[in-house]
């Protein structure tokens, strides 16, 4: 490795920064434009969420074993290993776009039941999620194709096709749900189309134009189960991380359902949607120190391992806080922009204590995000799942529960355990993070 890693975190965390704001703003875009169709709208696209959940965190978690896995054969300096990596992985893509496209069309409408979707807000779930779960493969393409560049190290581009997609949702979202009153639906035919831009952009550069670092050649492809081990070996928990997420919302919209009902469940949702907005930051740094820590794994250097975490981790405590200060200040104004007519205004005090309570684990979340991402990088994907259980499963819903429902505190005990569960939770991931760097720097003796 050459170089200090704290220049190399910051370099790779600021492009993909600001890669993931543009991405999440999706969420922000369709929110604002929902937020017009009234709160049946609102509450059915939350209920959606936990299943849009599974399919992001299945591209985005693939995207990170093929990053982890190209990153390793970079500071091995393996060049033909991380071609072979490459290829390996734009097959499982799409494999994985065809499984999962014929299980969420069909479990959608029990899940959606499940979760206390019922009426009008069952009717706009479903018509919001049956496009984006047929067009999922572009989200996986697109996210997928992200952690090919990022493996390699280029950033910049995986930052202009978002640029792409996102201008492009832009200027669908209210032509497709108002011009062409397509309504819910068209918020995910927006989202659907845009994707394909990114993912078409990314496909060219690496197939087509083949002006990337690696060189995939599908034509001379032969399949090696080895190596789409090693992907797998941090695709499959990384993928895993965001279905055990997806499992605890799914617990969070039926304790909220119990309690608020479609009042509370639109609240949340329009809460959750800045929340989601605000750890891109910390999601970001965490994805730059997966990929320099595992090119220090590659190259054995126990030290750069170390300083990419301890930079990392001061990173996203900064940019936490930060965060937490504009979100808790802001709230009231923030919560305006999902309540805008006058039948969601109602929602504003509840989406603003929402913003108070449920934030204020940011800082502690960016140091739990980033030893998250750090197991990722160096290849042990199962530990980063088991800290998602213990984070979200274990810690936040035992939170939210007790809080909620057995102490009867309501939604403000809800909002309450999602805070208390994460920020604990997180501490005690650094602590380990800490402990595993230290096991790594025995072995390697540096």
């Amino acid at each position: 490795m050459r170089g200090a890693p704290e220049i190399a975190v910051k370099k790779l965390a600021i492009p993909i920064m600001i890669s993931m704001l543009l991405t999440a703003s999706y969420n922000i875009i369709d929110g604002i434009f929902v937020a017009g169709l009234g709160q049946a709208a609102i509450a059915g696209m939350g209920f959606v969420t936990p299943i849009f959940m599974i399919l992001n965190g299945v591209s985005v978690g693939l995207g990170s074993g093929a990053t982890s896995s190209i990153s390793r054969f970079v500071g091995a300096k393996n060049h033909d290993g991380a071609n072979q990596s490459a290829a390996h992985s734009l097959l499982i893509f799409l494999i994985a776009s065809i499984i999962l496209t014929a299980v969420l069309i069909f479990v959608q409408e029990p899940l959606l039941r499940t979760y206390g979707a019922s009426g009008q807000s069952l009717a706009e779930g479903i018509k919001y999620g049956t496009p984006l779960f047929l067009g999922l493969f572009t989200f996986i393409f697109a996210n997928g194709g992200s952690g090919i560049l990022r493996g390699e190290g280029d950033m910049k581009r995986a930052m202009y096709a978002v640029i792409v997609s996102v201008l492009l949702n832009a200027i669908l979202d209210p032509l497709f749900i108002y011009t062409l009153g397509l309504g819910s639906a068209g918020a995910s035919l927006a989202t659907i189309v845009s994707s394909v831009g990114s993912a078409t952009v990314i496909l060219y550069w690496i197939l087509i134009k083949k002006d990337t670092w690696v060189q995939v050649d599908l034509k001379n492809f032969k399949f090696n189960p080895e190596i789409a081990k090693d992907i797998l070996k941090v695709g499959i928990p990384a993928s895993m991380d965001m279905f055990m997420m997806s499992f605890a919302v799914s617990l969070y919209l039926i304790f909220i359902s119990t309690i608020g009902g479609e009042y509370g469940i639109a609240a949340f949702t329009s809460g959750q949607r800045l929340y989601l907005f605000a750890i891109m930051p910390l999601t970001s740094i965490g994805t730059a120190v997966a990929a320099v820590s595992g090119s220090a794994y590659g190259a054995r250097n126990g030290d750069y391992l170390s300083r990419t975490h301890l930079y990392g981790v001061k990173f996203g405590i900064a940019f936490g806080t930060a965060v937490t200060i504009i979100l808790v200040g802001f709230a009231p104004q923030l919560s305006t922009i999902f309540a805008y007519t006058p039948e969601t205004a109602p929602l504003v005090p509840e989406i603003t204590r929402f913003l108070q309570i449920a934030c204020l684990c940011l800082p502690l979340t960016g140091a739990g995000m980033t030893s998250s991402f750090l197991y990722q990088g160096i290849g042990k994907g199962t530990i980063s799942l088991m800290w998602t259980i213990i984070r979200e499963v274990i810690f936040t819903v035992t939170a939210t529960y007790t809080l909620g429902i057995v102490l009867g505190w309501g939604l403000v005990g809800i909002w309450t355990g999602l805070f208390l569960g994460r920020a604990l939770a997180s501490i005690l991931n650094f602590l380990f993070a800490r402990f595993t760097i230290k096991k790594v720097r025995e072995e390697f003796g540096n």
